[in-house]
Parts: C-alpha cells; sequence; structure tokens
C-alpha cells in the first residue's frame, strides 16, 4: 500500500474526525517512518505536514499519541515495507551549525550598534550639522589629494 500524493492537512483531518466523516485511518510504514492515509467518502488522502509535503512520523509511538489527540483510536497498520534499517539513527542538520553561527553574528553586531548608538547618545559635545560634517570631509580628501600630488611631482 503506497502514500498517495493527494494530501489532507491537520486543521482538515481534524475538523472531518470531530464531524463523524472519517471512515477510516491507514498507518503506512516506509523506510523513513511512518505515514497516515485519511479515508473520508469515496476519498483516501495522505495526512500533510506544514509544507504541504506527506507527514512522516519517525516513531510508531508519537504517531499513535497524535491520532488519540485528535480522536482516533482504530487505525489498520500496514508494515510490509517498513524497513528499521533504513531509517536514520541520528538527526543530523548540517545547516544548523551555520544557522546558529549566522545568528550569533547578527546578535554581535546588533548589540555593537546599540553599543555606538548609547555611546553617541550619551556624547555631551554639540551635534554637528550635515554641512559642516562635510565640508570637514571634503577638507581631509582635498589635503590628502595635494600630499599625493606634492609626492608625485617629487618623483
Amino acid at each position: 500500500m503506497a502514500i498517495t500524493h493527494d494530501t489532507i492537512d491537520h486543521i482538515t483531518f481534524e475538523s472531518l474526525v470531530e464531524a463523524g466523516a472519517v471512515r477510516g485511518v491507514d498507518v503506512i510504514g516506509h523506510a523513513g517512518g511512518w505515514g497516515v492515509i485519511v479515508k473520508y467518502g469515496m476519498t483516501e488522502r495522505s495526512l500533510a505536514a506544514r509544507r504541504g509535503a506527506v507527514l512522516r512520523f519517525r516513531k510508531f509511538e508519537t504517531l499513535v499519541s497524535y491520532l488519540r489527540r485528535i480522536g482516533i483510536f482504530d487505525y489498520n497498520v500496514h508494515a510490509a515495507d517498513f524497513d528499521l534499517a533504513g531509517m536514520k539513527t541520528t538527526r543530523v542538520r548540517p545547516d544548523a551549525s551555520e544557522w546558529m553561527r549566522s545568528a550569533f553574528e547578527a546578535k554581535a553586531h546588533t548589540d555593537w550598534v546599540r553599543e555606538k548608538v548609547a555611546t553617541s547618545l550619551a556624547d555631551p559635545r554639540p551635534d554637528l550639522s550635515h554641512e559642516q560634517v562635510m565640508a570637514d570631509v571634503q577638507a581631509v580628501i582635498d589635503a590628502k589629494r595635494k600630499q599625493h600630488a606634492e609626492r608625485k611631482a617629487a618623483l
């Protein structure tokens, strides 16, 4: 028995159970865990995760707990394709360390910016106008250009 590509989300599944419209549930074993087929009316659909892909439970106990919370106590289990050896024994997320590093770097940068802003706001010196700052910067640029021209002329 295979998982169908047509899916049903958790909210719809829960609503169908509350309405008493679910005529059966099949639990299907695979190498990656356990899937759920919901039968209602003349339709059979796979239970979907939030992102739309077919939801797979790694542990059968988690699946049983989920179905009980919704109100499903009777279901058929098809374990012919279940492959315990094919399941991953660890949950490795290679992107997690990069994500955490980025998060720490972002926080460090945010803290640095906040410190600079706080220091600037606490500075008792009077504020300078934009025009004055630009004039000061232009004077530095002009002085450097003059020094560079003099050195070039001396060679």
